[in-house]
């Protein structure tokens, strides 16, 4: 019997420009966690920043859609997608000279206006953040995700296809653990690596005296990475200067670098960059 010649699919234009962005990343990460509130934007931001800070060539996408914050965080609210006149899709916001940024909330005209959209329709427009955006060669993506497993995670993944790995981010209480385990769960059924599990807002160090108070009780960040063999990547505390830096746009890891939190990010940042080098 003759051998049946199955030719594969002749792909899209869309499909080629995915595939040309793919091909300019080198390493592609999702920061995840289980619940709001949980600071994993402000984590997302700054190991960004720590990436780049190293003299890696950073890219950060927002797919947060409902409730975007990167563009409040890096300083660019207000900043619209600039076309080059050779090019025929615009590029990222240039954040400063090795850092990218790109969120829902630089095409939206009013940053008070809600997003009411359905799945599809979010699904659509994180596929164009990939297919209708001529990213630059990067040596990492990060990629800001919102709470919970659901589209925005799910349509990263497929997108993606082959995503380095995960970053979870959690405070300590068991309550917020119950649903970051949900995370860790999340990254296996997908065949998602994950780098570690970051513990945030951990301690409260007093400016004055140096005592450290918990605020948050439990030991859900040790146990989980226990039951799962996943790593800690590391401890933040809670710093009024983070929030400070989050709300004005600014650095902290830039204009903090010697402080108890920036250096707990700096180790972060070499653990992960350590991993995937």
């Amino acid at each position: 019997m003759e051998p049946v010649d199955i030719k594969k699919p002749e792909q899209t234009k869309e499909e080629i420009r995915i595939e040309a962005n793919l091909d300019r990343i080198r390493h592609k990460l999702i920061v995840i966690s289980g619940k709001g509130g949980v600071g994993k934007s402000t984590v997302a931001v700054n190991v960004a920043y720590g990436l780049a800070l190293q003299g890696n060539k950073v890219g950060i996408l927002d797919v947060d859609i409902h409730g975007p914050s990167i563009a409040k965080m890096l300083g660019i609210e207000g900043e619209k997608l600039q076309m080059n006149a050779n090019e025929e899709f615009p590029e990222p916001i240039k954040v400063m000279e090795n850092l990218y940024a790109l969120t829902i909330a630089t095409l939206v005209g009013n940053p008070d206006d809600p997003i009411i959209w359905r799945g599809p329709m979010k699904m659509g427009v994180i596929k164009q953040f990939m297919q209708d955006i001529r990213w630059p060669e990067l040596d990492y993506l990060i990629v800001d995700s919102p709470p919970g497993t659901g589209d925005e995670p799910l349509s990263v993944v497929q997108i993606l296809k082959n995503v380095d790995g995960s970053i979870i981010v959690s405070t300590p209480q068991d309550i917020a653990l119950l649903d970051a385990r949900k995370t860790i769960k999340f990254s296996q059924k997908m065949n998602v690596p994950i780098l570690g599990i970051i513990e945030n807002m951990s301690t409260f160090v007093c400016p004055h005296c140096g005592k450290k108070t918990d605020i948050f009780s439990g030991l859900g960040i040790e146990k989980a990475a226990k039951d799962f063999n996943i790593d800690v990547l590391g401890s933040i505390p809670i710093d009024v200067n983070i929030v400070k830096s989050g709300d004005t746009g600014k650095a902290f890891l830039k204009d903090n670098n010697t402080s108890t939190s920036a250096k707990e990010f700096q180790k972060i940042v070499s653990k992960i960059s350590s991993k995937l080098n």
